[in-house]
């Protein structure tokens, strides 16, 4: 019997043949904390010792609150400054940089191959690059600044086969509600999540990210789509080392098969406060809402915010809606900004925001004030995630969001492509 992805790499990391099930002791490649490294810290220090064992596999990176909306925040970011220079860590991006999981990509650090944790749950997103990336515990990464070791278990992988050419209108975003919404937010807990079949194929690396970290919204422990010519030309001047692809073999154990016909797709929306609680536009068409958010590490890239600003130009925004843009890194701001999209936006009435999570946590930046609707591009929509646990959260595509905010209430993008 052949391995899936997540024994072969698990396996080759351990230095031994391992199945699902096992437990292996594993040295990651990467290790990403943001903002949270404040309290990683702190756990740190507790531990008695001194210097981080490999400080040249951390990669620190804020995003969650820049800038500092608080003398807390501010205080937060000071102290992981004073822990880079203390420790020499190479890799800190400071708050002009962008989400951490676009700007860990975007600089070469999500490679084929690689095993890479971090404290936070969308770290599954790497696997859109073949890399086994998984989000642990605060107190696990500093277990691992100390001993640059940590316990693993193999997870069972579940196959999902994803067929069919999407209709206008209809974008990855979709397709993963759509998953999601059929198989439960709890389907893949600790277990693989393999992205397979011709649609996966064709899609770029940019939606190819939005399957791997809402991945995470199954239960998953880690997501993957295989690695082809589209991840070796995105990788080109940008891997920091080099890299070697893994893959199942044909004949690997799956826990489950799942197979999807994505050619009649309708545009999905996941409601209020469950992000499996999926349904398709026509049956929550109209629902009316106060503040739209176009950006976050599922769907802040440019080709989510090209797709927004052909649905806006030369439109405004309901005077009744607030739009929030929040494009996911530096690097995908100045693309936007060159090829006029940003303008595009404001001329709508939108507001563009600085690069980073904005209020997908609730901190800044736009959260909602009891009894007020979201609808928004982000991956979570539970009770409080934006601000008051009295408001709600609707998920949906950027195209969704984007023909949204111009009617006031949620539309059909399909009429507007």
């Amino acid at each position: 019997m052949g391995k899936t992805f997540s024994e072969k790499i698990l396996g080759l990391k351990a230095g031994r043949e391992v199945q699902a099930g096992d437990v292996v002791t594993v040295s990651p490649d990467y290790i990403l904390s943001h903002d949270n490294s404040a309290a990683i810290i702190k756990e740190f220090q507790k531990l008695g010792i001194k210097n981080v064992k490999a400080p040249q596999k951390l990669v620190i990176i804020l995003d969650h609150v820049v800038p500092a909306s608080s003398e807390k925040y501010a205080l937060n970011h000071k102290v992981i400054r004073e822990f880079v220079v203390g420790q020499k860590i190479p890799n800190f991006f400071d708050v002009p940089n962008g989400i951490c999981h676009q700007v860990f990509s975007e600089n070469g650090f999500a490679l084929p191959g690689k095993l890479i944790l971090g404290a936070d749950s969308h770290t599954t997103s790497y696997g859109a690059f073949g890399a086994f990336s998984a989000g642990i515990g605060r107190s696990e990464v500093a277990s691992l600044w100390a001993t640059d070791e940590i316990w693993l278990k193999v997870p069972e992988t579940i196959k999902i086969e994803i067929n069919g050419s999407l209709s206008p209108g209809v974008y990855a975003k979709d397709v993963i509600l759509k998953i999601i919404g059929e198989e439960g937010a709890d389907r893949a807990n600790y277990k693989a999540v393999e992205f397979a079949g011709e649609t996966v194929k064709s899609f770029s690396l940019a939606s190819r990210l939005v399957l791997t970290n809402m991945a995470a919204e199954m239960g998953a422990k880690n997501g993957y789509c295989e690695p082809d010519e589209k991840t070796v030309q995105w990788l080109e001047n940008r891997a920091r080392n080099d890299f070697s692809e893994v893959v199942s073999d044909p004949d690997a154990n799956y826990e489950a098969v799942l197979k999807y016909d994505i050619s009649s797709l309708e545009p999905q929306v996941a409601c209020p406060h469950t992000v499996d609680n999926v349904q398709s536009i026509s049956e929550v068409e109209g629902t009316g809402f106060h503040q739209a958010l176009i950006g976050t590490c599922t769907n802040g890239r440019l080709e989510d915010l090209e797709l927004a600003a052909e649905i806006l130009k030369g439109k405004k925004v309901h005077s009744q809606v607030r739009v929030l843009i929040i494009p996911a890194s530096r690097e995908e701001y100045i693309q936007a900004l060159k090829k006029g999209i940003i303008e595009i936006f404001a001329e709508a009435g939108c507001i563009v925001l600085n690069p980073g999570c904005g209020p997908c946590l609730g901190a800044h930046q736009g959260i909602l004030a009891p009894g007020e609707v979201a609808l928004s591009t982000a991956n979570r929509n539970f009770r409080g995630r934006m601000g008051s646990r009295d408001s709600e959260i609707y998920l949906a595509s950027p195209a969704t969001v984007a023909a949204s905010s111009i009617e006031g209430k949620i539309a059909d993008p399909r009429k507007f492509v």
